[in-house]
């Protein structure tokens, strides 16, 4: 990583020379506090109703070699080819995505150290994988998919600064550059770096996130090319928690616990990493382009994708808290999947029956240990290897004013079966209310570390057999600009896998997965809206949630809420857009899941109930042209309204800290 961040460092240096040789005609940059954009790199995407006229579009087909640069010439491009362009204002959602995920963290609950885990509030289980996933997924909130990967198309070269002060010791940043080499061709680099001390001990917080993209447009844009290197190193030191008999001297609030690295937790010797790198490569030739003599379109994609990940748990000694061990000293778990994935595509649209897309994909993997384990007379297999070939399909079209989207896909040959489908249709009732109704249906194979699972702790190895998962779910949303935005959703999930503490193993924790045997009926609500009144607003999210699930393995807060009040005004001549107030956090009691760092998995746990308690933050944010300011005064309501707030058992919120950081967008 510090190789890399030294070739960053100097490609940064060569390309503002580079910048500064070549300039572009008129290259002025004309941005507006009012207007609402989305952001670079944490938005979520404006999707265009009619895929034929888009932001990308629009500028491809502009030849105007004069025209001045515009901010909505600095296009971000999805996976999906979604496309928005920077945004540099500050509006409230910036303070909410102003944090170590750069993304709005709503039904999420921080750990106490930046960096570390999320527990989370709510789920949704709408699915449209067909393979099982990896694993610790409680280390995967910070893991860069390739669906947050963007790409990028800029008039002159773009960079964007992100830093945040962390815990004790250490920082957050992120910095991102991007450059238009020619018209046809785009590269960006970007880096994530974190370190965090943090206020308990043995919870250090070392990751780094690398990203390069690259994308390509023949001069006749029938051929395109994009592709991107991802390379993650994400390492936690591992304490377990408090321990249980220092639980309530946390909660007492004696001054002599308020320092908080006089607490010992479980044990101070073990640390965990999530490692990958990907190499991913998409090509489109369109061999039939829509013009005044055709109203049709042909063309063929293919797609090739390559992961290596491994996981690994290091701990120097045994610690009584997980059980018996195979060796006193010097523990190591770790596990490796690589996944090689290729598809091919055709594509087809016209007027009369809109865009068709059917493909086939084929994807090799291999997940495993480099060994057996004999435990009980029985051997638990080191590696599933194999492979799988699917077919999939979508289609989009605007009838009547309906924008209907639908895909598929379906696993023919290999070990795992699985399948989904997904519909989904949206009405503009007026210019500024939207209204949309979604209907899914999917079927997965349970993850590997449920189907294979080796640990130096003897509780901790399995091999099990269990069925798919399968999930339907019923959601409607309704978007009323100028009052408010509610979503419900309605899920129905059998055969649900988790994780919980084995009963028959009482004197460590002994963490297994089960299946569960019968249906979770899961229905949630959602009602976001901002209620303004001069230069005051209150922004308001607050979600419901019930659930009928007569095993208990899915808890969630029945209620959760996140409320804002605040003042927005220009200042001195407009030279400085400020914003204040304070935001509220709060869920209801509920049988929060536990965190398990052996497999970096959360897990059911029906004893300690955790929440009610209130979460205060003051704000205080400006915009300096095109730099955003951020303050914030985190929990500043901790001292008063009493020590027991967690984010998971034996786990401790934060303490009250105050952090800033900034944000800063430069047009060369």
């Amino acid at each position: 990583m510090q190789k890399l961040l030294i070739f960053f460092v100097v490609f940064l240096g060569i390309s503002c020379v580079f910048a500064q040789d070549r300039p572009v005609k008129g290259g002025l940059i004309k941005s507006s506090d009012t207007t609402q954009v989305q952001p670079v790199i944490d938005s979520d995407l404006i999707k265009s109703e009619e895929k034929e006229v888009s932001l990308l579009d629009r500028v491809l087909k502009d030849d105007s070699k004069d025209k001045k640069a515009n901010i909505k010439d600095y296009l971000i491009i999805s996976h999906k080819n979604d496309t928005t362009y920077v945004d540099t204002t500050l509006t409230i959602h910036k303070d909410y995505k102003f944090n170590y995920l750069r993304r709005d963290n709503f039904g999420l609950m921080p750990f106490s150290n930046l960096g570390q885990t999320y527990n989370s509030l709510t789920y949704n289980f709408q699915n449209t994988d067909l393979l099982p996933s990896f694993g610790a997924r409680a280390r995967h909130f910070n893991y860069m998919e390739i669906e947050d990967t963007y790409y990028y198309r800029v008039p002159t070269p773009f960079t964007e600064l992100f830093y945040k002060t962390a815990f004790e010791q250490g920082q957050l940043a992120d910095s991102f550059f991007t450059v238009n080499t020619s018209p046809q061709f785009n590269f960006s680099i970007a880096y994530k770096g974190l370190r965090s001390l943090g206020q308990y001990q043995h919870i250090v917080t070392s990751t780094g996130n690398f990203r390069v993209t690259a994308n390509y447009s023949s001069k006749n844009h029938r051929y395109n090319a994009r592709g991107h290197i991802v390379m993650q190193d994400l390492l936690n030191e591992e304490n377990g928690g408090l321990q249980d008999d220092d639980v309530p001297r946390f909660r007492s609030g004696e001054a002599e616990f308020l320092d908080r690295a006089i607490f010992d937790p479980n044990f101070e010797n073990a640390e965990s990493v999530l490692k990958g790198k990907r190499f991913h490569l998409e090509q489109q030739y369109q061999l039939v382009r829509k013009d005044s003599a055709s109203s049709h379109e042909l063309s063929f994609k293919h797609i090739i994708s390559f992961e290596d990940k491994s996981f690994q748990f290091d701990q120097d000694s045994q610690s009584v808290l997980f059980g018996d061990a195979f060796s006193n000293s010097g523990l190591r778990d770790r596990v490796t999947l690589e996944r090689l994935y290729n598809q091919v595509e055709a594509n087809y649209s016209n007027k009369l029956i809109g865009n068709i897309s059917l493909n086939i994909n084929n994807t090799d993997y291999n997940y495993g240990y480099n060994k057996l384990v004999l435990l009980n007379s029985n051997t638990i297999i080191n590696r599933i290897k194999g492979n799988v070939t699917a077919l999939g399909g979508a289609y989009q079209k605007v009838y009547k004013g309906f924008n209907l989207n639908g895909e598929a896909g379906l696993n023919i040959v290999g070990d795992f079966t699985g399948n989904y489908i997904k519909g989904e249709a949206s009405y503009s009732l007026a210019n500024d209310i939207l209204a949309k109704a979604t209907i899914s249906h999917s079927s997965k194979a349970p993850n590997f570390n449920v189907l294979l699972y080796q640990s130096d702790y003897q509780d901790y190895n399995w091999q099990n057999n269990f069925g798919n998962t399968e999930s339907q779910q019923l959601a409607f949303q309704i978007n009323y600009k100028k009052l408010a935005k509610v979503t419900v959703d309605y899920s129905t999930i059998s055969d649900y896998i988790y994780f919980k503490q084995d009963a028959n193993i009482t004197t460590s924790q002994s963490i297994k997965a089960f299946q569960n045997n019968a249906t979770i009926n899961y229905l949630r609500a959602k009602l976001e809206n901002e209620i303004t009144v001069g230069k005051f607003a209150l922004n308001n999210t607050v979600l419901y949630q019930n659930v009928q699930d007569d095993n208990s393995v899915l808890n969630v807060p029945e209620i959760t809420t996140r409320n804002t009040f605040y003042f927005s005004s220009h200042l001195f001549k407009k030279a400085m857009f400020l914003q204040t107030g304070v935001t509220l956090n709060y869920f209801t009691k509920y049988f929060m899941n536990a965190y398990n760092p052996i497999l970096a998995e959360f897990y059911v746990q029906n004893e300690t109930e955790i929440g009610d308690f209130p979460r205060l933050d003051f704000f205080l944010n400006a915009k300096i042209r095109q730099t955003r300011i951020f303050f914030k005064a985190e929990h500043f309501n901790s001292a008063f309204t009493g020590y027991d707030y967690f984010s998971a058992p034996n786990y401790p919120y934060r303490d009250f800290t105050v952090r800033f950081g900034l944000v800063w967008n430069f047009f060369m």
